[in-house]
Order: C-alpha cells, then sequence, then structure tokens
C-alpha cells in the first residue's frame, strides 16, 4: 500500500468511525425530543410524527405501542433525508474536484461535516437537530472523493484492489461504530456545562466524540494529504489504452459513446442494486423484531457478524480474486448472493413459531450472503465504472486529458455515487410500505425475484469486466 493509498485509508477510517457513531441513536433521540416537545401539537416533530402515523395507518395497525414504531420510521425517513441530499450534492462535488482538485474539495467538505458536529451538540430542538443532518448531507464527500482519488493514483489492473480500501473502511467502522456510539450514549453531559448554564444536546458526548474525530481528519488531510488530480503516470494512460484495444479481452468501452453508455448502465444498475438492498438493510431489524423478539444487543451483534465477514472477504477474496474475475462478473456474483439471500429471508416466517431453530438458521445463511453481497457489489460496480473515465495526461501541461465532460472522474464517479444514493433515499420507504402491507415473505420474496431479474440483467455489464483472454 502506497503513502497517498495510507492516508485516503486511515482518513477513511476516522470518516466512516464519525459517521456510524450516532446510527443507532436515532430512534433514541427522536424519542428524547418527543418528551421535550411532544406536548407543543404545532411543533414541527409533533406535525411530522402525526403525518408518519396517518401513513403508516393505512398500511399497518401495530397491536401495541404504535408510537414506537412511528419513531423507527422517522428514523428511517432521516436516513432517506440525508440520502436524498446526497443524490442532489454527489455530481457538484465531484464536478468542483475536476476544477479546483479533490484535496482543496475534500476539506471544504470536512469544514462543513465539523459544522454538522457542532450544530448537533448544540441542538436541543428538534429542527436544531434536523439543520446538523441537512449541514452533513450536503457536506459529506469522503467516500466519493477517496474514489477519485484512489483511481487517480492506481493503474487500471490495480484500481479495483485499491478501491477494495474503501469496502474495508466501511465493514470495520460498521462494527466498532454503532456500539461505541450506543456506550457513550449512556454518559452524562459533564456536569461542569450545566453549572455554566450552557444547555446541550442529551448525546452530546458521542457528538463531541465525532467532532473530534471529524476535526483530527481534517487535520491529518491538510498536512499528509498530496493533490493526486492530474498527477497520473503516462505508462498508466497507456496501460488503459492497451486494455482497451486489446480484442481478446475487451475489458472497457473502446469509444466515447460505448463508456458513455456503459456508465449510463452502471449507474442504472447502482440505483436498482441498492434500491432494494437498501430496503433489506432497513426491515432487517423489523423482523428480528417481529419474529425473534432480539433486542438492540442482539441486533448489534447481527450487524457487527455482517461487517466482519464482510470485512475478511473483502481483505482476502475481492482483493486477489477480482482481477482474475473481473469486475462485472464480481458485481453479478454478490447481486445472486443477494437474491439468495432473500429468497432465505422470505422462508424464515414460515418455520419462526413451529420451529425456530430452523428459522434461525435460515436467518444465519442468508446473514452470511448478505455479507458476501456487501463485500462484492458496490466496490466492483465503482471500480468498473471508474475504469470508463478519462485517463490521460496532457504531458506539457500536465494537466488530465478531457474526452467528454461525463468522463471526467469527478462527474462520472458523483453521477456514480448520486444514482446509488437516490435507491438508498428511496429503496427503505418502499420496502417499508410493502412489508407492512404485504407482510415480510412477500416483501422478500419478491425482493428476491427482483434481484435475480437484475442478475440476469448484467449480461452487458459482465461483457465489459476487466476479465483474462
Amino acid at each position: 500500500m502506497g503513502r497517498v493509498e495510507r492516508v485516503v485509508f486511515l482518513s477513511l477510517v476516522l470518516d466512516l468511525f464519525a459517521f456510524t457513531i450516532p446510527l443507532p441513536l436515532f430512534p433514541r433521540i427522536i424519542e428524547w425530543y418527543t418528551v421535550k416537545e411532544g406536548s407543543d401539537p404545532h411543533s414541527l416533530l409533533s406535525r411530522t410524527l402525526y403525518t408518519i402515523s396517518s401513513i403508516r395507518a393505512l398500511f399497518y395497525k401495530p397491536t401495541s405501542n404504535p408510537q414506537r414504531w412511528d419513531v423507527v420510521l422517522l428514523g428511517g425517513l432521516m436516513g432517506s433525508a440525508f440520502s436524498t441530499l446526497q443524490f442532489l450534492v454527489a455530481p457538484q462535488i465531484g464536478a468542483l474536484s475536476d476544477k479546483y482538485g479533490r484535496r482543496n474539495v475534500l476539506l471544504v467538505t470536512m469544514a462543513g461535516n465539523i459544522l454538522s458536529a457542532l450544530v448537533w451538540i448544540k441542538s436541543t430542538t428538534f429542527p436544531s437537530y434536523m439543520l446538523s443532518r441537512m449541514i452533513g448531507g450536503f457536506s459529506e464527500g469522503n467516500v466519493q472523493l477517496a474514489t477519485a482519488i484512489l483511481s487517480d493514483i492506481s493503474t487500471p489492473a490495480e484500481r479495483s484492489r485499491s478501491l477494495a480500501q474503501i469496502g474495508i473502511a466501511f465493514a470495520i467502522c460498521f462494527c466498532i461504530g454503532p456500539p461505541i456510539g450506543a456506550y457513550y450514549a449512556s454518559r452524562p453531559v459533564p456536569a461542569s456545562m450545566k453549572a455554566l448554564g450552557i444547555e446541550l444536546n442529551i448525546y452530546a458526548v458521542p457528538a463531541f466524540i465525532t467532532l473530534v474525530l471529524l476535526s483530527a481528519e481534517t487535520l491529518f488531510l491538510a498536512f499528509a494529504l498530496p493533490e493526486t488530480r492530474g498527477t497520473r503516470p503516462n505508462e498508466g494512460s497507456k496501460s488503459l489504452r492497451e486494455l482497451r484495444q486489446n480484442p481478446k479481452t475487451k475489458p472497457l468501452g473502446s469509444t466515447v459513446e460505448e463508456r458513455l453508455d456503459l456508465l449510463k448502465a452502471l449507474r442504472r444498475l447502482h440505483f436498482l442494486f441498492l434500491g432494494v438492498f437498501s430496503g433489506v438493510e432497513f426491515t432487517l431489524t423489523f423482523l428480528t423484531f417481529d419474529l425473534f423478539d432480539w433486542n438492540n444487543s442482539q441486533n448489534g451483534a447481527l450487524l457487527g457478524s455482517i461487517g466482519i465477514i464482510s470485512a475478511l472477504l473483502q481483505g482476502g477474496y475481492v482483493r486477489r480474486a477480482i482481477s482474475r474475475v473481473g469486475e462485472g462478473r464480481m458485481a453479478r456474483r454478490g447481486v445472486f448472493s443477494c437474491a439468495s439471500a432473500l429468497l432465505l429471508l422470505s422462508m424464515v416466517p414460515r418455520y419462526a413459531l413451529d420451529r425456530p431453530t430452523v428459522a434461525i438458521r435460515l436467518f444465519q445463511m442468508a446473514a452470511v450472503c448478505l455479507a458476501f453481497t456487501s463485500a462484492t457489489v458496490v466496490s466492483s460496480l465503482t471500480s468498473h465504472a471508474s475504469l470508463q473515465c478519462d485517463e490521460g495526461v496532457d504531458e506539457v501541461t500536465g494537466k488530465p486529458l478531457q474526452e467528454h465532460p461525463q468522463l471526467s472522474k469527478g462527474v462520472a464517479l458523483g453521477l456514480f455515487r448520486s444514482a446509488g444514493q437516490l435507491g438508498r433515499a428511496i429503496g427503505p420507504l418502499i420496502a417499508c410500505a410493502s412489508y407492512w402491507t404485504f407482510g415480510p415473505s412477500a416483501t422478500y420474496a419478491s425482493s428476491a425475484l427482483a434481484m435475480m431479474l437484475l442478475t440476469l440483467s448484467m449480461r452487458s455489464v459482465v461483457k465489459g469486466s476487466n476479465t483474462p483472454p
């Protein structure tokens, strides 16, 4: 691993660590605001919960504690809102990084993330907390720009192995971030703050840890990360041209039109996959609550085990096998694994009451399949998309050569990420509506069918994959 790769990986760990800390706190944060502001029927939170309750009642009427379901759904909607903001801003962040440099734009987005954490610490009202989330949604650009940076410094042959580090960082942080956030959520706000009359969010301690992590990441990037836009060695561009011209491998679009068409197909695939997959992620805890009555610790252990298996697969299998298998084929295997997981999940309710041991085994098998999906699909599709981007560098000016505006790395990868974030915004809403209306078995079975159809539709992507002759 080169120096810049190490810098990017460490910054991703800090960033995603900070990002995952508040994930298990959303329902509890909303409950706290409900206690504070619930008596005011005109407050933003009261009006929002009333709207959610009215919509939820059309699909599902829980037998007990309906407010709990509304709080959980509001937490999901807040996650969808964050993804929607990312959908809107990702192309602009990518275009700005092409114009002003990856490092400069990354530092600006980090300043926005720090501001978001500061607002969270002081957000004693629901509107101020939503402001914090909005600032964070507009500012989060680390993963997108890390992808562009790693693409800048890696040759086409190394691209997939290099980008696999992003998946490893995700898996590591999703294992450790949520438990740490939950632990420090129980730590009281320092008495010295209360003595000074300073009112803070009830979860100011996790918010402060997030602020420290983001500040450390920003300082680390400011001193350690060089600018990578336009620094790609010419021999890397030559190897890419050779790949495009090799009649045996045909790894990439050989013309601008073919590359643009393949990027469109990859964006569409990214949107459809994450639309279904994010719905599965969001409803998985509903399933364990309904059928097994699992508590937060058991759900945390489930998500943590999926993260650990995913990290091991990323580091031990994907990085070694993808150059032999190809990006498109690896992604297709991951989508097929997701279809298998969904099929297994659709059978769990059938055995939950009469044969709970069988239901648990089916659920565990599905979790392993989902871990394989997490380890393969998004990283492989991202690598495949990056290989369609312009790679040449002008030998005189040192600036990147541009064959088409949508083939520059920042724009292309920004549009690719934007499509995925739109899927993440829509998927949980559709999955919840289906879960509450038709039940878990029908929801997961129909999702399995959708994933299987997606697997069959990936032939063109597999043909464009970097596979050996």
